[in-house]
């Protein structure tokens, strides 16, 4: 489905979810913002004290539940993108841009630094 499915099926089918559900009056930047933080911080948790190949064996054994969560956090994404008309696919263009200006590959091919450090 993701070769088929645009961000701006995900905005309606969201959309739609939540009007039928009368929940515009929960959806406010704030409590959107905090359902993402929540969703990834539920998926951190699968993660969390576990080296690679233990994270590995994770992933394995519970993909499902990953899944879920990686939907949770997308759904706040597209809920929020959608509620105050952010166009998701030129922000990320734009910040995918501006990111290869600060990590050029040239200097940070291999290396795990953050930008001001080069």
């Amino acid at each position: 489905m993701d070769d088929t499915t645009t961000v701006s099926d995900l905005k309606a089918r969201v959309k739609a979810f939540c009007e039928e559900r009368d929940w515009d009056q929960f959806h406010g930047a704030k409590d959107l913002a905090i359902g993402v933080i929540t969703e990834a911080a539920e998926l951190l948790e699968h993660f969390r004290f576990r080296d690679a190949s233990e994270s590995a064996q994770r992933l394995a054994e519970k993909r499902e539940e990953i899944e879920a969560e990686l939907a949770d956090i997308l759904f706040f994404i597209m809920r929020f993108a959608q509620r105050f008309d952010i166009d998701v696919a030129s922000a990320f263009e734009a910040k995918l841009q501006a990111n290869a200006k600060r990590y050029p590959a040239s200097k940070v091919r291999g290396r795990n630094v953050k930008y001001t450090e080069l």
